[in-house]
């Protein structure tokens, strides 16, 4: 593409660009459909644009989602027209890729359907178990996992040791007001004593490692780490499982779940495949020399 090409197609462009910024907000267009940007013959609109901003997005934001789309349009534009000028004619044909990804793209729509409508995604608590106990070195864990409560909170409230004293019970009631005086006082409570939790996720609470919010447990199951801010943020170990031990059947329950479907999944693609063949070959239609 020449100089002259590139200049013309950049000024109407920048025009564009020039009559949105005029704007106080995309939506306030969208009834004149203006048009914002053009190269060559191709144009561009505001109600073009209009669909791409979510609903009370800010003016601001507005325009600079609609500029980064303008210029995105207009670079795909460009260079598809600079490829068509520079590019050798076999270079330009793409029959076949076309053709392959066409062909890839029935396949996959296909293989969703008669999955969606074969897969039994059933799956019962004693073939959990069964799986789990027939491969119980799939579950070693990697990194410790936990059930825990945790609490942030400001070093200088007066419901400090009172909600550590309670978070850390294992009586409901107990339980129940820490949770109804964290909701007054604290800036954050999270319990998660009744479900394993993994130690990389429960350290991002902290914002540490793992293995250094282990090494601040205290012999009652305290992790306390107080925080520039004035806030302290304190965790109580209700449960631990250590790396290198096996997890438990709860914690492995749901990717054993996964395994299922997956190995499911695979023997339908499989069995589909492998009928397809039969049939051809029974009906002539394939034939191997």
């Amino acid at each position: 593409m020449n100089s002259r090409r590139i200049a013309h197609c950049t000024l109407f462009v920048i025009a564009g660009l020039l009559i949105l910024q005029s704007c106080n907000f995309i939506s306030g267009l969208i009834h004149d459909d203006k048009l914002v940007a053009s190269v060559g013959k191709q144009k561009l609109y505001v109600s073009d644009i209009a669909s791409i901003i979510p609903e009370g997005t800010s003016p601001e934001d507005s325009v600079n989602m609609a500029l980064q789309y303008i210029n995105s349009w207009a670079s795909e534009i460009l260079f598809s027209k600079v490829a068509e000028e520079q590019l050798s004619k076999a270079d330009l044909d793409v029959s076949k890729e076309i053709e392959d990804y066409k062909r890839s793209l029935y396949k996959y729509r296909y293989e969703q359907r008669y999955i969606n409508d074969r897969l039994d995604t059933v799956i019962s608590s004693s073939q959990i178990e069964q799986y789990y106990k027939s491969h119980i070195e799939l579950f070693r864990l990697d990194v410790p996992i936990v059930k825990a409560r945790f609490l942030d909170i400001m070093q200088e409230s007066p419901n400090l040791e009172i909600l550590k004293s309670k978070m850390s019970s294992e009586d409901y009631i107990d339980l129940e007001q820490a949770d109804s005086l964290a909701y007054s006082s604290a800036l954050k409570y999270i319990d998660t004593s009744d479900k394993w939790v993994d130690m990389v996720t429960f350290a991002r609470n902290f914002g540490v490692d793992y293995g250094t919010l282990l090494s601040r447990m205290d012999s009652h199951g305290f992790i306390e780490i107080p925080d520039e801010r004035g806030d302290v943020k304190i965790a109580y170990i209700c449960d631990i499982q250590k790396a290198g031990t096996i997890s438990s059947l709860e914690y492995s329950t749901e990717r054993i779940r996964d395994i299922i479907i997956s190995s499911r999944r695979h023997a339908l693609l499989s069995s589909l495949e492998q009928e397809l063949l039969d049939n051809a070959k029974e009906k002539k239609k394939l034939m191997i020399y």
